[in-house]
């Protein structure tokens, strides 16, 4: 992995989920994590209700426009989170990747997608915990 790691979140969509996370790690991390995000069919456009629920919690993704995934931004990448792209999504070797099982906002209301975007939040700070463990801050000892 590199000296500061790169994260390539990709769906089919590039829309809901994938940008949601993207906006989280962009978030937390800060300019720790290099951020990407990709779709196997990008969408025209950000998908409402998703731009609406981060809005919530204080984050603008609606500047973000869904973009293909290509073979070398998953190369360029140390790390690919897929969330249902299946098997349009290259393999290479060296890569981490993991498969998030999330629910497709597409088509859902606000109601629905805050369940989503709640989840991914969690599994983000997962990420990052992994990624940086340095910054992960320790439980102090205990006497």
């Amino acid at each position: 992995m590199t000296a500061r790691p790169s994260v390539l979140f990709v769906c089919v969509h590039n829309a809901g989920r994938s940008q949601m996370a993207a906006g989280w790690l962009r978030e937390l991390a800060g300019d720790r994590i290099e951020v990407q995000s990709a779709g196997s069919a990008p969408a025209d456009s950000i998908n409402p209700a998703a731009v609406a629920a981060m809005n919530e919690v204080g984050i603008d993704i609606s500047h973000q426009t869904p973009k293909i995934l290509t073979p070398d931004s998953v190369q360029a990448s140390d790390v690919v989170i897929t969330m249902g792209c299946g098997d349009a999504c290259p393999y290479y070797p060296g890569k981490r990747y993991e498969d998030w099982k999330l629910e497709d906002p597409a088509g859902k209301g606000i109601d629905e997608v805050r369940p989503v975007r709640d989840e991914i939040r969690v599994r983000v700070e997962d990420l990052i915990a992994s990624l940086l463990p340095q910054d992960t801050p320790t439980a102090p000892a205990q006497n």
